[in-house]
């Protein structure tokens, strides 16, 4: 029997799974900058990648965040699920970042760390379109982050 790809509501197929971090401090967002050679490089982002074979999407938001970031974190709550238009599945956790954790960005993966509030993360002229739909969700309180 012939196994059916699978597709989002909208019927884009589904090609990977992934995970996107949110992590704040106060009333500001850590985003990076994504490193030239990756998929839209250049863009400005949120923090995460995708979820290896076997993982579950908590290990895979602690994984990417140390990988990009060297940063330990603490998985809180999946607050939003959506598809990218090249047929990523991701998973928007909200994540506890030590509070003494100095950041140090992995050069292939990122090219610059921000610490941004939502009016100017979603203000960035760089700001990937999927991440300027997660913020006008939070914005207009489809999605809690508390």
């Amino acid at each position: 029997m012939d196994r059916q790809p699978e597709t989002d509501a909208a019927g884009v197929t589904i090609r990977g799974h992934g995970v996107v971090a949110i992590a704040r401090r106060g009333d500001l967002f850590l985003a990076i900058r994504r490193g030239a050679t990756l998929r839209a490089g250049g863009s400005v982002c949120f923090p995460g990648g995708h979820i290896e074979p076997g993982e579950n999407a908590h290990e895979a938001v602690v994984r990417e965040c140390f990988e990009e970031l060297t940063a330990s974190v603490t998985p809180l709550a999946c607050v939003w699920q959506s598809v990218t238009a090249w047929g990523t599945a991701l998973a928007w956790w909200t994540v506890a970042l030590e509070d003494a954790a100095v950041l140090t960005p992995d050069p292939v993966e990122v090219a610059e760390i921000f610490w941004l509030t939502l009016d100017e993360l979603a203000a960035h002229p760089d700001l990937l379109e999927g991440n300027q739909v997660f913020l006008s969700a939070v914005r207009s309180g489809g999605v809690q982050l508390s």
